[in-house]
């Protein structure tokens, strides 16, 4: 058969731009896709990763591995994002429990990190759960609770135990993430150590969990009005804070105490989603979100120290600093540890939309 060498060289060539087109049609996102992308990074990216790639933040789960994603149905993301996770940094996030995100901008991200998501859905064991929950607690108690928690929520990992995500996650789903743990990510997998029994055991213990756990609240009638700013700034006419280090350096939160006792004049500014100020925050302290920073640009003094802060201990908070700087304030600071070191203190906090 005759080759001729151009002609070959050529049809190749021409070979080559076209799966090169198909690749990169393949790659192309929809308008639905792309405003969840940008939704994602404006929100989520701070804690999860730009990526989805996780612990950026406050050890937040990798939410853009084929791991999670091809074991994550809509159901489960959906709540997440929607109610948060009670006792973690992961905020409620919908406009129903006062967050930025309409169902549309909830599903928008969904479909994003399913771009994400490498090849088909993971094959997942969907057998019948059939573990002894007395044998999964005392394997979860050796095995897990040095990562989640002795009651699967309180650990430096992701809160297992925690009520919502129990609710919303599947069996097949947690089996497969004992069993084969979360590549790349600090969850191991169990599935030789533990055998098919015993991460069924861990399974129904988790499960007993849950029938303990207390009913999540009901969902709220409507959507809670925005937060007001409140007054700003705390002692007016006090003298200037001593040692607050300008970001993105941070300044310590018993030296950020001592001087709101000393009566010095400053703006505390929580960082966090509406409904995480609500839940609980600094005394004294003004809701501004992260996310939203420009329609409180204007109120807020720039002749006194403004301090942010989140629970992270200061991913949000550095965030909302970087903002305030880009748009002028000069007077700006980070609380360092966060909130959950602020409580531990026993420092003033308050619940609700007052400060």
């Amino acid at each position: 058969m005759f080759r001729h060498p151009f002609l070959i060289g050529t049809l190749a060539a021409v070979f080559s731009v076209f799966l090169g087109a198909l690749e990169c049609n393949r790659q192309v996102r929809t308008p639905v896709e792309v405003r969840g992308e940008r939704i994602y990074g404006r929100m989520c990216a701070v804690c999860h990763g730009p990526n989805g790639e996780g612990y950026r933040a406050d050890e937040a789960p990798a939410v853009g591995k084929r791991a999670f994603l091809g074991t994550a149905s809509d159901v489960f993301m959906r709540r997440a994002i929607n109610d948060g996770r009670t006792g973690t940094t992961m905020s409620a996030w919908s406009t129903a429990h006062g967050g930025p995100l309409s169902g549309p901008d909830v599903d928008a991200v969904i479909a994003y990190l399913r771009t994400l998501q490498p090849g088909a859905p993971v094959a997942v064991d969907q057998h019948q759960q059939a573990g002894h929950v007395e044998e999964g607690a005392r394997l979860f108690e050796r095995e897990c609770a040095r990562c989640h928690g002795a009651r699967g929520t309180g650990g430096p990992n992701v809160g297992i135990g925690n009520p919502e995500l129990l609710a919303s996650a599947t069996d097949a789903f947690l089996r497969h993430a004992i069993t084969n743990g979360r590549p790349e990510t600090a969850m191991p997998s169990f599935g030789e150590k533990l055998g098919k029994q015993g991460v069924d055991d861990v399974l129904a213990h988790l499960r007993d969990l849950q029938r303990q756990a207390a009913p999540p609240p009901p969902e709220p009638p409507a959507p809670p009005p925005p937060i007001p700013l409140g007054p700003v700034p705390l002692n007016p006419k006090g003298p200037e804070p001593a040692g607050f280090q300008k970001a993105p350096a941070t300044t310590h939160a018993e030296l950020i105490h001592s001087e709101l006792e000393r009566g010095a004049k400053m703006a505390i500014l929580d960082a966090r989603a509406p409904q995480d100020y609500r839940n609980g925050h600094i005394a004294g302290a003004v809701s501004v979100p992260f996310y939203d920073v420009q329609p409180y640009v204007t109120k807020l003094p720039k002749n006194a120290w403004l301090v942010a802060y989140c629970a992270c201990p200061h991913a949000e908070s550095g965030q909302l600093a970087q903002r305030l700087l880009e748009a002028g304030f000069e007077k700006v600071t980070i609380l360092d540890e966060g909130l959950g070191f602020w409580r531990s203190k026993h420092f003033a906090t308050h619940e609700g939309d007052d400060p």
